[in-house]
């Protein structure tokens, strides 16, 4: 199963309050923080949401041991 890095790269002062929430669900507290998340359809629609405050890398997951 493959993975996202997601890194958030701008402030959300003067954005919207569901996009606000949006970057604190995906888990981010600071500017340059990164997180690893699935990847999976809800994931993906939150990032599109918010495509303009961070930056999403595709990391291949581990195969085998389930």
């Amino acid at each position: 199963m493959s993975q996202l890095r997601i890194t958030y790269k701008k402030s959300m002062i003067g954005y919207s309050r569901d996009q606000k929430e949006t970057i604190r669900s995906l888990g981010f507290r600071k500017i340059n923080q990164t997180v690893i998340k699935p990847d999976n359809p809800m994931i993906r629609g939150m990032v599109l949401k918010v495509r303009h405050l961070v930056t999403v890398e595709e990391i291949a997951g581990e195969e085998g041991n389930p």
